[in-house]
């Protein structure tokens, strides 16, 4: 704790998980004692532990690529050939400009070529971008680029929907709006193969 009182004494990427546990601790007791919250009361002498292992650990754990999902593809020795869709894929995340959280789903489709991957990496690659600060347009094309890649084919189609609490709980406060963005390649560039994907998550 000596260390972190004369600030970071060393490169970032150095860090174990647990020093970047001990760093946000203290820093964000700091923050708290600022608000003039009392660090004795039995409400907040845990918390500034419990931000920082959830920081960490969970909702931000998409910083570490250590973290990233193991996407395991198959021979499509079946030949499938139709679009392949997952939908109501459950996303939370948390926006980068003042982390407070983005709720919402994805929707991720695509067209196999001699490649297939397991149903549940999909959801697996879609929380591993959504845990760590975020813009939905990032986190959209992060998705994309991933799937291509794990893939290798260029048909591809996501569309995210998500409420941001940035614009619920504070300046414009207004807690209707949905924030929709989209991304499509390959086949889907084609409106009626589009309109097949928007059709079937609906």
């Amino acid at each position: 704790m000596e260390k972190i009182l004369n600030g970071i004494d060393k490169d970032i990427k150095d860090l174990s998980e647990q020093e970047k546990i001990e760093y946000i601790q203290f820093y964000f007791s700091k923050i708290m004692q600022v608000l003039e919250l009392d660090l004795t009361d039995d409400t907040f002498e845990d918390t500034p532990r419990r931000v920082a292992e959830m920081y960490v650990n969970e909702i931000f754990s998409g910083l570490n690529d250590d973290n990233f999902p193991e996407m395991t593809a198959f021979e499509n020795s079946y030949e499938y050939s139709g679009m392949l869709i997952e939908k109501d894929i459950t996303l939370f995340s948390y926006c980068a400009h003042h982390f407070v959280p983005i709720i919402g789903k994805a929707h991720v489709a695509y067209y196999p070529s001699e490649k297939v991957v397991g149903l549940s990496k999909i959801n697996r690659l879609v929380h591993h971008f959504a845990r760590r600060p975020q813009v939905q347009e990032k986190l959209t094309m992060e998705i994309a680029d991933a799937l291509k890649d794990s893939l290798e084919t260029d048909d591809i189609a996501i569309l995210i929907e998500a409420d941001h609490l940035c614009v619920a709980s504070r300046g414009v406060k207004d807690t209707n709006s949905t924030t929709q963005t989209s991304y499509y390649s390959g086949k889907f560039e084609k409106a009626e193969i589009r309109k097949e994907f928007l059709t079937s998550i609906e």
